[in-house]
């Protein structure tokens, strides 16, 4: 019986001891994957909190304060024109909202480039930057590439008419690129460049210099503009473009002839004398 109670005594503390063993090993492995995840927290970007929208909001809504919340935001890779607190965002309160100048999507961070000013309107006034104008181009089908223009892109702009021949008084009908890569900030009354299928526009307005616009309206009133789209990512600057029918059908221009060579006729020097009842010149070596 003795020898029973031993055995059953032994058996039991090995099995405890095998008990101990295993729970101090999933203790050390919970330790391990502890340790892993601080590492991991240490390790990551640093965060700070941005003023962001909780729900879309369109193009032209009102934004206040309601509107927004705040969000974590990993600090390395802030975009330019976040806002840190609502205040910095609404430095009036309710009082002065902002308009949405471009579509935000929930949690998106509010940036400056996508509102106005507090109290400011969305017109399109306030998508000019300092210095510049805006000017409408009249366009169709062909000259507005088929109606695939949105607000944002950018085109060039080329004219065609007749032109003043160098060296004579004739015309030729010519093609030149005047305008290069403007950006459109509307399409007819259109300014939501959010818009995501294009548009059948009458007019296309573009931003430019006031000298741009004068030089777009003297083009537009003396000839027919035509509109290039530009790609998204192109930033080449085009290179002066000239096409007449000459050009366009490879015929080069006759060679100007030559200038006959001067005659200079030479100097003859006479005297006159008279010779019975004639008078006759007799040539003599000129003096002069």
């Amino acid at each position: 019986m003795r020898s029973v109670f031993g055995l059953v005594l032994v058996i039991g503390l090995g099995l405890a001891g095998f008990a101990v063993f295993m729970v101090k090993g999933y203790i050390d492995e919970q330790e391990q994957v502890r340790a892993a995840e601080r590492a991991a927290i240490a390790a990551r970007a640093p965060t700070i909190e941005v003023v962001a929208v909780k729900e879309m909001v369109p193009y032209g809504a009102t934004l206040t304060p309601d509107d927004v919340g705040m969000i974590l935001y990993a600090e390395p890779f802030l975009p330019e024109g976040v806002f840190r607190t609502i205040e910095e965002l609404f430095p009036n309160g309710a009082e002065e909202p902002r308009v949405v100048l471009r579509q935000m999507e929930p949690l998106e961070p509010v940036l400056a480039v996508k509102v106005t000013e507090p109290g400011g309107d969305a017109g399109i006034t306030s998508l000019l930057q300092p210095g510049m104008r805006a000017f409408a181009i009249r366009v169709d089908v062909a000259s507005g590439v088929s109606g695939l223009l949105r607000p944002n892109d950018r085109v060039d702009v080329y004219w065609t008419g007749r032109a003043m021949n160098v060296g004579d008084m004739g015309t030729t009908d010519v093609t030149q690129l005047i305008q290069s890569s403007l950006k459109i900030i509307a399409i007819d009354q259109i300014i939501n460049g959010s818009v995501n299928t294009g548009t059948v526009a009458r007019t296309v307005t573009v931003e430019a210099t006031p000298q741009q616009v004068a030089a777009l309206a003297q083009a537009q009133s003396t000839g027919s503009l035509m509109l290039s789209l530009v790609g998204a990512f192109d930033e080449t600057i085009a290179a002066p473009v000239v096409v007449d029918q000459n050009t366009l059908l490879g015929i080069e221009a006759a060679p100007a002839p030559e200038p006959e060579p001067e005659v200079v006729e030479e100097k003859v020097c006479t005297v006159r004398t008279r010779r019975g009842g004639d008078v006759v010149e007799i040539p003599i070596p000129c003096t002069d």
